[in-house]
């Protein structure tokens, strides 16, 4: 059994693994750059290891010094959470090579799926559907104009080597082809030290459903059903939800058994998440696999009961799988909204700054996984997720209606968040009626988004009971000192809030 892991990765997904790892008695170890001296994930861990300067390359992505640390700290095993180095077949070889212990897949199948173009080939090998496209990466832009002619467009610029939506652009003509491949380049080359893409057919209106997969080193391998992901800005998720209204108890048994194929196919082992393309008429296309947790994991341990970190962990010990495709079940339905550092009014810009007040919702269903408390920094070197709001129903229906007033419940002050705008999409009627696509936000908020005045009324309100507490609290003891209003404590400030 693992005794101590080190947590290669920060905010709200380091703080889920450290967690993880305390309830099997596990010690953990945190790794921090110079901004993250006293996040919330190098308080949570038992050590802490200063790894750099701020920027990534120097701290979260230093593959040497993180395998260093873990050395020092004589940990057994690093656990790599979800972005940074998590799909990096190179470090997933050098952490195996300094005699450690990866929590994760093997690198040389993490190797044949970091490539898409590379995993197309395989699930074509392997009778997995695949969307239309070409079948390797090119630079030539007569071989793009000649492809995408065939296909008729739409049709879509990807980067192999990468995802998140980076490198990705659609293209609706001719005309547009030469600067969106040469854009896709560019942004492919910064993100990923790769130039490597490669067209494909455009799916309009799909929906984006994955299935959870796990696999043990003796042959057992199941899916954990799906999540929709379907909800999203830039072909970032922002909400997703368990199970999908789209699909039949037949087509979900279909899906299931093609995401294990998939995974069998490249002898894949630990957790990962098949994802696919669905379109209106129920045909299903592979899109990729990710090699890693993913950030909306918790909706799938809500409805089925199993903790998937801690799975993770079990199995990289070299545990089986505790149990059998026809064990699982799905219970309930479950709803994630990812709380991010972000303007929702001015095309979702990252929010950089720091937390002056925290207030979590609490109640029956209600998960709050966060990365952050009062006082904490948020940075602009890294992705701005703050925390993710989880929530459990009987119902689709319940839960969405759990979740508008966990969000409205939900006090963030110090940044802008996205809460008013989620609060906005789980309160339209498209998305009330199941009709979730992956242009949802494109179709219906295109104008834009106007937070209501009401989000600051309710903000205010909040905040200010707080503070009154701490005023009174000063009162008793007889402080002389008048207590200044907190509005005029806090320097600059923003609010980001649902209303009750």
């Amino acid at each position: 059994m693992i005794k101590k892991v080190l947590v290669a990765n920060r905010s709200e997904i380091a703080c889920r693994i450290i967690k993880a790892c305390r309830e099997l008695g596990i010690r953990s170890v945190a790794i921090y750059s110079d901004i993250d001296r006293n996040a919330l994930h190098t308080l949570l861990a038992d050590e802490a290891v200063h790894i750099g300067e701020s920027p990534p390359l120097k701290s979260y992505l230093n593959m040497e010094a993180i395998i260093e640390a873990a050395k020092k700290t004589k940990c057994d095993a690093i656990h790599p959470g979800y972005g940074f180095l998590s799909e990096r077949a190179e470090f997933n070889q050098m952490v195996r090579d300094a005699g450690l212990i990866f929590i994760g897949s093997s690198p040389e199948s993490m190797h044949l799926l970091g490539s898409k173009v590379q995993s197309r080939q395989i699930m074509i090998n392997s009778g997995v559907p695949i969307i239309p496209g070409m079948k390797s990466a090119s630079k030539e832009i007569e071989e793009f104009r000649k492809v995408a002619n065939e296909l008729g467009f739409p049709v879509l610029v990807k980067a192999s080597d990468g995802g998140g939506g980076k490198g990705m652009r659609v293209v609706r003509s001719q005309d547009e082809l030469e600067d969106a491949v040469n854009s896709a380049m560019r942004e492919s080359i910064s993100a990923f030290k790769s130039d490597a893409i490669y067209l494909e057919k455009f799916i309009e209106s799909p929906r984006h459903v994955e299935f959870q997969v796990a696999a043990d080193n003796y042959g057992n391998a199941v899916y954990l059903f799906e999540r929709e992901c379907s909800i999203q800005r830039r072909h970032q998720k922002i909400i997703e939800e368990t199970p999908s209204v789209a699909l039949t108890q037949e087509l979900r048994k279909r899906m299931g058994e093609t995401a294990v194929r998939a995974i069998q196919a490249v002898g894949y082992t630990n957790l990962g998440t098949v994802e696919f393309l669905l379109d209106r008429n129920g045909n299903f296309y592979f899109l990729e696999v990710n090699a890693r947790v993913q950030v909306e994991h918790p909706i799938t341990e809500l409805t089925t009961g199993v903790d998937l970190v801690k799975l993770q962990i079990l199995i990289a010990s070299g545990e089986r799988l505790p149990f059998k495709q026809e064990d699982l079940k799905q219970n309930g339905h479950a709803i994630e909204c990812r709380i991010y550092a972000e303007d929702a009014e001015n095309n979702f810009l990252p929010s950089s700054g720091k937390i002056l007040y925290l207030r979590e919702p609490t109640g029956p269903g209600i998960r709050f996984d966060s990365g952050i408390y009062p006082g904490s920094e948020v940075p602009i070197f890294y992705d701005p997720i703050l925390a993710k709001l989880i929530v459990w129903g009987r119902d689709r229906e319940e839960a969405r209606l759990r979740m508008i007033n966990a969000l409205k419940n939900t006090v963030i002050l110090g940044t802008k968040t996205s809460i008013g705008f989620m609060i906005k999409v789980l309160e339209h009627p498209e998305w009330i009626s199941g009709n979730t696509y992956t242009n949802f936000i494109e179709k219906h908020f295109g104008a834009g988004y106007s937070a209501s005045e009401e989000l600051l009324k309710y903000a205010l309100a909040a905040a200010s009971i707080s503070f009154g507490k701490v005023r009174k609290t000063a009162t008793i003891a007889k402080t002389k000192e008048e207590i200044p209003s907190p509005w005029s404590t806090l320097g600059n400030w923003e609010i980001a809030l649902g209303k009750h």
